[in-house]
């Protein structure tokens, strides 16, 4: 469970005053598998949008999502697209396959200090899931792509964002994320980081760059909830 590369105490944070997590295959397990139904939606949207045959739209989809950060950032540059369309009709999904999970929910309700959400999705479908969850009452704010100007992570921007935003100070943050290459910007400015080792194949698309090395991961877990409540606070 420890990658306990910055040389804390496996269990200490007690410094951490911002609990900054990701959404999808972060705070519900990836093998919900709601990010397949996004990835369809997603390529449905950009052939219609675009006029092109659903192996071409495909193409295009993954490729925006790997040089922009996000197929709506690739669109947005690219062709002038009204970013809340898009927002919209991707993540119009069926929940179903999530549940409440006390023991997260617990684990949560035990961490002192402040909770977000950060997610490179819409707000809207943050929500919903949180609500579905049933952890919607634990969280103080949701940064979505609106929130950081449509410069997804792993920009450096949109930590900056966050930051600016929480008010929260880097040093007294923890990040959660489910992709590595999001924690590398995140640990640079000084956030203790955690990566949601799933296996997830969705954990490891997107752009090239930045690589997470060992020393940008200062601990990683397969289980979120067991994580949390291990953890000094």
């Amino acid at each position: 469970m420890q990658a306990g590369q910055s040389g804390q105490d496996a269990r200490d944070f007690r410094h951490v005053r911002a609990w900054i997590f990701d959404l999808d295959n972060t705070l519900y397990p990836a093998h919900c598998d709601l990010f397949a139904q996004i990835d369809v939606r997603m390529t449905d949207y950009v052939g219609r949008f675009l006029g092109v045959d659903p192996v071409e739209a495909k193409r295009l989809q993954k490729e925006h999502y790997r040089i922009h950060g996000t197929t709506l950032t690739g669109l947005m540059k690219l062709h002038d697209l009204d970013p809340e369309d898009y927002l919209a009709f991707v993540h119009d999904i069926d929940l179903a396959t999530l549940a409440p999970d006390a023991l997260l929910s617990d684990a949560l309700a035990r961490l002192p200090g402040k909770r977000f959400v950060f997610t490179n999705g819409c707000r809207n479908h943050a929500a919903r899931v949180l609500e579905r969850l049933g952890l919607s009452h634990l969280f103080d704010a949701i940064w979505d792509i609106r929130a950081i100007d449509y410069r997804p992570k792993p920009d450096a921007h949109a930590y900056r964002q966050v930051l600016a935003k929480s008010g929260a100070l880097a040093c007294a943050s923890a990040m959660f994320d489910d992709i590595a290459r999001n924690l590398v910007e995140a640990h640079a400015l000084g956030l203790t980081t955690v990566w949601l080792k799933n296996g997830s194949p969705w954990s490891s698309q997107g752009p090239l760059h930045p690589v997470a090395e060992p020393g940008h991961i200062d601990y990683e877990t397969d289980d979120l909830a067991a994580f949390l409540h291990s953890i000094r606070v």
